[in-house]
């Protein structure tokens, strides 16, 4: 009895003893970090992962297959400074006010630059505004490091990133453009130049590498926006050769533009120069990509990559072809703001996953803090929403509308117009005569049938809505000019048609011949690197 007593007692006080030990704790889950990569004015088809078969990308399209790929991408605008601001507030170009890339002529100033158009360009934001809640702001709110390296291109000194969330800047001021080319010495303020003939595309990459390591224990938002492919563009000897050879290996078109409604376009992509500005791109994103991986961070870090607009098809420097899809930067057809658009997060194990879900730049920020499970901004980022359910394999029950607006003229031939897509439709509405062109994306994504007299009921509607939408947000608008003269713009078109047309296909073939010799202004590579 007394040996049947005993036991039980041990066996009561045992297990007393485990039940009151403290369970060992569990390690809090460390904050996810994230890299956004925006490249600028890169085309949707200007990756070998998007069907390009003349630049090489290897490493952006391992870092696409390893995300989630999503085929309906949308900038927010067809130009820069609108669409970054709309990534940087989660709001479309008409509500937060920056409709053109920031320096642009509007009102009567665009006469000077004697295009003899239509329509006096409309005002516009010329800084973000204060009072935006950046996405930058957000994410130190939420207790991260947070670091830009490269393009801004949102405002004047009192308006550069360190002014809206960031804590680090690294290039970032009021210029939209590689200020002394790509090769040092170049000139920004925010960038010291330290080697010359240093590749800007690899110094911006060495810089966030850098910081990722530095930050290796803490949690961060790194921000890398390049100046690449922007033009002028400029690459190496060596690279220039690579793909030269590479489009000789196949017949070299005769024909390389079209004339467009305002420009000529090219048609084809063997720019051998561009290509290896692309490709210098890419190597930069491999340096990244790595110090992820080397720092042990990959598998904690979401990685976003896109780009502003489309690809420089026309005006610029005239560097890709968007086909099939009509059209590049400046224009409102789908080559000027469909773009790449992929977000890897690890542990969703999206492994190459697309998704044709219509998306666009304002959904990337809720989209970060609703992965990062970080409280939503709804009344700050109110023209995007989360794509949280896409990546984690589920269906997108909402469906919505995707607005732009762009009352101004594009340097490269775009004309001022706003647009409305929905349930597959898209319905473009022309500001200079008030006419509109409809077309049905599933069917004609080169947008070459123009529905609005086939389809009215659908034009009449969308038309309706779009205009609706934009007197709600007070969007600014685009004015006829007294002074337009019909038979002087007859006559630059002309000029167009006559001569830069053909002097185009001049200098195309020029770059592709043996002998070619590049300006020694930009051939900054062959510097001595001392």
């Amino acid at each position: 009895m007394t040996k049947i007593y005993f036991t039980t007692f041990f066996v009561f006080y045992a297990f007393l003893f485990v039940a009151c030990e403290p369970a060992p704790k569990k390690e809090k889950q460390q904050k996810p970090n994230v890299v956004f990569i925006l490249v600028d004015d890169l085309g949707l088809h200007d990756l070998s992962v998007t069907g390009s078969t003349y630049y090489e990308t290897p490493n952006i399209d391992a870092l696409a297959k390893q995300g989630m790929i999503f085929t309906q991408g949308y900038a927010a605008s067809r130009v820069c400074s609108p669409s970054r601001a709309s990534i940087m507030t989660g709001k479309f170009t008409a509500r937060h006010g920056i409709t053109d890339w920031i320096g642009a002529k509007s009102g009567e100033a665009w006469r000077m630059h004697n295009r003899h158009d239509k329509l006096l360009p409309a005002t516009y934001e010329h800084v973000l505004p204060k009072q935006e809640i950046t996405i930058a702001e957000a994410m130190k709110n939420a207790g991260y490091k947070t670091f830009f390296a490269g393009k801004w291109h949102l405002g004047k000194e009192g308006s550069y990133p360190e002014d809206h969330g960031f804590d680090i800047n690294v290039g970032g001021w009021d210029k939209g453009s590689p200020i002394g080319g790509y090769f040092s010495p170049w000139e920004n303020p925010k960038l010291e130049n330290k080697t010359k003939g240093e590749n800007l595309s690899m110094r911006l990459a060495n810089e966030t590498a850098s910081f990722i390591k530095q930050h290796k224990d803490s949690t961060f938002f790194a921000f890398l926006s390049f100046y690449a492919v922007h033009g002028p563009i400029q690459t190496t000897a060596e690279k220039w050769k690579k793909y030269r050879d590479k489009a000789h290996q196949t017949e070299i078109a005769k024909k390389g533009y079209t004339m467009e409604r305002v420009l000529p376009i090219r048609q084809v992509q063997d720019n051998p120069i561009y290509a290896g500005l692309v490709e210098s791109m890419d190597d930069a994103v491999g340096v990244v990509l790595q110090a992820l991986k080397a720092s042990g961070l990959e598998e904690n870090t979401i990685v976003v990559f896109t780009s502003d607009n489309g690809g420089v098809a026309s005006g610029d420097s005239f560097s890709t072809s968007n086909l099939p899809l009509r059209g590049g930067k400046g224009y409102q057809w789908e080559g000027g703001i469909r773009e790449p658009y992929f977000i890897k997060v690890p542990w969703l194990k999206s492994n190459g996953a697309e998704s044709d879900y219509p998306v666009t730049g304002t959904d990337f920020y809720p989209t970060i803090l609703d992965v990062a499970n970080i409280d939503l901004l709804p009344n700050q980022h109110i023209d995007g929403i989360s794509l949280k359910p896409l990546l984690e394999g589920k269906e997108m029950t909402i469906k919505r509308p995707l607005y732009w607006h762009y009352p101004h003229y594009g340097n490269q031939g775009g004309e001022p117009s706003s647009i409305l897509q929905e349930n597959g439709y898209k319905l473009i509405h022309y500001w200079e005569d008030d006419r509109d062109e409809l077309y049905e994306l599933a069917t004609d994504v080169n947008e070459q049938h123009d529905l609005s007299t086939s389809r009215p009921e659908i034009a009449q509607q969308m038309s309706a809505k779009l205009k609706t939408w934009l007197l709600s947000v007070g969007a600014n608008m685009a004015h006829s000019d007294p002074n337009y003269n019909v038979n002087l713009a007859k006559k630059r078109h002309e000029m167009l048609v006559t001569e830069k047309l053909p002097s185009l296909e001049k200098q195309r073939l020029q770059m592709l011949s043996e002998d070619f010799t590049p300006n020694t202004d930009w051939w900054g590579s062959k510097v001595t690197r001392d």
